[in-house]
């Protein structure tokens, strides 16, 4: 589907537009795990997290006529942002279809970089029907959150600037959703270093993912309660599985009240803020999910749109959540 020269040109593409995000250490963490741990802070990228990688990488691919047509996206969050701002720095207009739970904070920042949202029901419609039908309506382009060579070559962008920086490693944990970002990510890495091994990590009610690895099929799952809201896909993409199923070493979970944990030791010992899905990666890794001793680790934080209110609330209210915070 996509190769490290692919992952390499959107790279070229990204240079000098999206943030080269910074690699973080800790030596609690080090500690804790017995190992040494790279995070990449992508909740420092533009718009908040990984996805914009992707999403200018696909605008910028499309041709003049198709950017005054303009695009449409579904997203949860994080691609719809991703999409808005691309979208108006390339000069055409989004329309994004999100969830009617979408947390505001997200919902709010779409509408603030330009783009009009259409809602609906995640538990009882189809986002992909209501994006086709509005695609279709107005002419434009669609542009799926993962389900695209040029989506999933941005994304890739993420392990090529981490190892670039840190040199070999030899875990890469990498979150999942729809499965775009550790594609991308698995085919930039075992590129580079043959040897890693590159495992997903999903929330533990969320694992359409690993399900579907141990089918040797695609799996789907009823729409997950979670409070990871950029990781309540019921069934991994078509085109990501393809990739995943090649390249992945297996696919951890981590439960909502590690995640928390996980976002509580971001603030409290690094000053990092993410959002749940931004630390279901590292919450795997201090759940101990990974062996992972005496070795050299790569870890995505993934995003960090969360409100104020959202994060203080799930801090407070701790895993007795069981859904997004909107």
């Amino acid at each position: 589907m996509i190769g490290i020269d692919d992952v390499r040109m959107a790279a070229a593409r990204l240079e000098g537009v999206a943030n080269r995000t910074p690699v973080l250490t800790s030596r609690t963490l080090d500690r804790l795990v017995g190992a040494s741990v790279y995070l990449k802070a992508e909740c420092y990228q533009r718009g908040g997290a990984f996805k914009f990688r992707g999403a200018y990488n696909k605008l910028s691919t499309l041709d003049p006529s198709a950017l005054r047509r303009g695009v449409v996206a579904y997203s949860s969050g994080n691609h719809a942002q991703a999409v808005a701002l691309a979208a108006g720095i390339l000069g055409t207009t989004a329309t994004i279809v999100m969830p009617t739970d979408t947390p505001q904070a997200k919902l709010a920042a779409t509408r603030g970089y330009g783009a009009e949202v259409v809602t609906y029901d995640r538990y009882t419609e189809s986002r992909e029907d209501i994006g086709e039908a509005l695609a279709a309506e107005r002419n434009a382009t669609l542009v799926p959150p993962y389900e695209d060579p040029m989506i999933m070559a941005g994304q890739g962008t993420v392990a090529l600037e981490l190892l670039d920086e840190v040199g070999d490693l030899d875990v890469l944990l990498v979150c999942v959703g729809g499965g775009g970002l550790v594609a991308g990510c698995a085919t930039a890495a075992k590129a580079m270093v043959p040897g890693v091994e590159v495992y997903g990590v999903e929330p533990e009610t969320g694992d359409d993912t690993r399900q579907s690895l141990a089918a040797g099929r695609r799996i789907s799952i009823p729409v997950p309660r979670t409070i990871a809201d950029g990781q309540m896909a019921s069934t991994p993409g078509r085109l990501t599985f393809q990739v995943n199923r090649r390249l992945l070493d297996g696919v951890l979970v981590a439960s909502d009240a590690e995640i928390l944990s996980a976002m509580a030791f971001l603030f409290e010992r690094m000053n990092v803020v993410a959002e749940p899905s931004g630390a279901c990666a590292l919450a795997a890794l201090l759940a101990g999910r990974a062996d992972v001793e005496g070795r050299r680790v790569g870890v995505t934080i993934s995003g960090g749109n969360v409100s104020v209110r959202q994060w203080c609330r799930l801090l407070e209210d701790g895993a007795d959540n069981t859904g997004p915070v909107a």
